[in-house]
């Protein structure tokens, strides 16, 4: 296959490097812009730097770390801890002809650009002064080691490495190499590569400012770009001539697919501990690497009897992350990050959710902080007040992201501000503001139990290895949580257009659907919108895309998709589309929901979708993140271990009129929720000409006027 298709294509000239002078400022440049959409102005400050796979990038990377990433990081304990700014990070990055070292900067109110840049000094300041630790190397390196074998778990992953190292090293074999250079990394390289590319050197220092805050800039402009003396390098182009290959087939012919692959799930065992906590498990050897979820009952569902404190499962996971009683939150960091390891919290549906990432000879160390974690946390004030104040503020960043605004607006139509479904996960501002300290401890008295808790892990470790590590949930109380499925989604008896203003916005956020009556099921009715709803808008080549992005050129994706779980599935249509296409990207929406409800796919779309689907999900229990989800699905809506066979042979045997009948059972274009996100004087015109009733929302997506 190579050779016929590349082997008839003549050698072009050989292709030399370009060749581009270092770059070095001997002074800051400022400059600055108004963003029009934002709601917190923003602080970046730019380093220019060297390119990948030279000397001192691993010495960046680590020195990016100990300045501005983690709780550990410098930033983060001098502005972000201290409550004087919201976010505060470092970052290098290294590209093929240049790098740059990147500092941002985000304050609370109260502070100006002009103060994150003193505080930023001052903190380079206090970098001079420690230097570098044992620990900043320590976990640096585990963190690196711990990245590379985790970027070697899936096909795709290998495939990139192989091919990025020889396209820009020429050894494609570079992994132990490269490692080799990160952990021969010393104190004298970072500190080196600190006074070579970043203490007292010069930089881009961009203020990012809100509409009417104009006087946050940390410094007046002092730069303008001047391209008139610019020469422009030899890309080697000059000169080159096209020659076209001579074949003897027709490339605008796709070659065919082979076989599809026959999909199997990887085996797995079950076990209930005497804790009532249940186990599911896969043992991988592949890489030594282990991928552990520990879920406890509860999560949103416990906030549905008391949605004034919406948000308090998300803002709990916060606060478990911060100090224990034996360990700070950023000694807590450095532990985890020796190892190589990571433990993050999250709030779900009906859990909080342990999720754990381990080398295999770090496994029992990382345990006994999770341990720490679960069995052992500190609330403080101090944490709360951040954690809550961070909280707060990053409802105004949502508040300049019309798709952001979408979202919440739209799960608040489908489901109703009375249904925790409609709610965000965060909560709002109110709600937030009703929670207290006394609240979260609370939560964890009355909601953290072993009944009902489930473990999933993936990796290089047996069941005998694994269970004597979890002993510690027979530490946990035993009691019983009881949980309130939600009410179901808000039936939509007429189609009408919800409108949310943002003005001046260059795009408009569709949001059209609804929530149905399915929950997930592999392989019944959900499954099979699953399938009808692939050619419609469930893949890049989908009819929708295809139409509203290659044709039309209106968006950069659009899609429809289902969406469920065991209490709710909504079924939608989402997209960012050009402000002034909005009418006729709507009509040209409709008109294809229409005809897909009455006629369902063609027998090309439904050939290729079942070759599409089969053929990903040879691609779907790779690494240790895909066969957890995997087999958390069995253990969550206890299904038999088939049941990919049974979804094979549903793929296999499925027919045009029962795709057909599908689409017309769930697509209702007469019965859906329409909602715009947008410029609303732009778009409006247009839309009062499609017949529509036309209901606006504020930012909320409460009600604000009826047309």
């Amino acid at each position: 296959m190579v050779e016929k298709y590349f082997d008839a294509i003549p050698r072009c000239p050989a292709v030399q490097p370009v060749k581009v002078d270092p770059v070095s400022l001997t002074a800051n440049r400022y400059a600055s812009y108004t963003d029009n959409y934002a709601k917190l102005p923003m602080l970046v400050i730019d380093y220019p730097t060297v390119p990948d796979y030279t000397k001192d990038v691993p010495a960046l990377d680590c020195l990016a770390e100990i300045l501005g990433q983690g709780k550990n990081s410098i930033l983060y304990q001098n502005l972000v801890k201290k409550q004087l700014a919201l976010q505060a990070s470092a970052s290098s990055q290294a590209s093929e002809l240049a790098g740059e070292f990147t500092i941002r900067l985000v304050p609370l109110p109260g502070k100006t650009l002009a103060d994150m840049e003193q505080l930023y000094m001052a903190s380079l300041d206090s970098l001079e002064k420690r230097g570098v630790t044992d620990d900043d190397l320590q976990k640096f390196k585990g963190g690196i080691e711990s990245g590379f074998i985790t970027s070697l778990q899936s096909v795709s992953g290998k495939v990139s490495q192989l091919a990025e190292f020889q396209t820009y090293t020429g050894n494609p074999n570079k992994t132990a190499e490269l490692l080799k250079e990160y952990t021969s990394l010393t104190k004298a390289d970072v500190m080196n590569a600190f006074h070579k590319y970043i203490k007292g050197k010069g930089a881009v220092v961009l203020s990012v400012l809100t509409k009417g805050q104009e006087q946050l800039i940390a410094h007046a402009d002092n730069y303008k770009i001047d391209s008139t003396h610019y020469n422009k390098p030899n890309y080697g182009y000059a000169g080159l001539k096209y020659t076209k290959a001579v074949d003897n087939f027709n490339r605008q012919t796709a070659p065919p697919l082979g076989a599809t692959p026959v999909t199997k799930a990887p085996p797995f065992y079950k076990k209930e501990l005497p804790s009532g906590a249940k186990i599911i498990g896969v043992q991988n050897t592949e890489v030594p690497l282990i991928t552990l979820n520990l879920t406890v009952p509860g999560g949103r569902l416990l906030e549905s009897g008391d949605l004034s404190k919406a948000g308090i499962t998300s803002l709990f996971a916060t606060m478990m992350q911060e100090d224990t009683k034996n360990y700070t939150a950023e000694k807590f960091g450095i532990e985890l990050q020796k190892l190589g390891s990571s433990i993050r919290v999250s709030g779900d549906i009906d859990g909080i959710v342990f999720s754990v990432q381990s080398l295999k000879n770090n496994f029992s160390k990382t345990m006994a902080l999770l341990q720490e974690r679960l069995l052992n946390p500190l609330f403080t004030e101090a944490a709360f007040s951040r954690d809550k104040k961070q909280t707060l503020e990053s409802f105004k960043l949502q508040k300049s992201q019309p798709a952001s605004i979408a979202t919440a607006a739209f799960a608040k139509l489908n489901y109703g501000a009375t249904n925790v479904l409609g709610n965000q996960a965060t909560g709002s501002e109110q709600t937030v503001k009703n929670i207290t300290l006394a609240d979260i401890q609370a939560y964890y008295n009355n909601n953290i139990t072993a009944n009902g808790a489930k473990v999933v892990v993936v990796g290089d470790i047996t069941e005998a290895e694994l269970l004597p590590q979890l002993g510690f949930l027979n530490k946990l109380p035993k009691k019983a949580i009881t949980l309130t499925a939600p009410a179901p989604a808000i039936a939509v008896t007429k189609t009408k257009i919800y409108l949310i203003d943002v003005p001046k916005a260059a795009q408009t956020e569709f949001r059209v659907g609804y929530g149905t009556s399915l929950k997930y099921d592999p392989t019944g009715d959900y499954y099979k919108l699953y399938l009808a709803n692939y050619p419609l808008g469930g893949d890049f080549t989908s009819r929708v895309n295809t139409y509203l992005r290659e044709t039309k050129g209106w968006t950069y994706g659009a899609s429809t998709r289902v969406s469920g779980d065991k209490y709710s599935t909504d079924y939608y249509f989402s997209s960012g589309i050009r402000a002034n296409a909005t009418d006729s990207a709507l009509v040209s929406l409709m008109k294809e929901l229409t005809d897909y409800s009455q006629n369902g796919p063609t027998a090309a779309e439904i050939a290729n979708m079942k070759k599409a689907i089969s053929q990903g999900d040879a691609l779907r229990y790779e690494t240790g993140a895909q066969k957890a989800r995997f087999v958390a699905r069995i253990l969550d809506y206890n299904l038999p271990a088939n049941y990919v066979d049974t979804q094979n042979q549903l793929i296999a045997t499925i027919t045009a009129a029962q795709l057909k009948a599908t689409a017309n059972t769930w697509l209702k274009p007469g019965q859906i929720n329409i909602l715009l996100v947008g410029d609303k004087a732009a778009i409006l015109p247009g839309l009062q000409k499609l017949g529509y009733d036309i209901i606006e929302l504020n930012t909320e997506g409460d009600p604000v006027s009826i047309q």
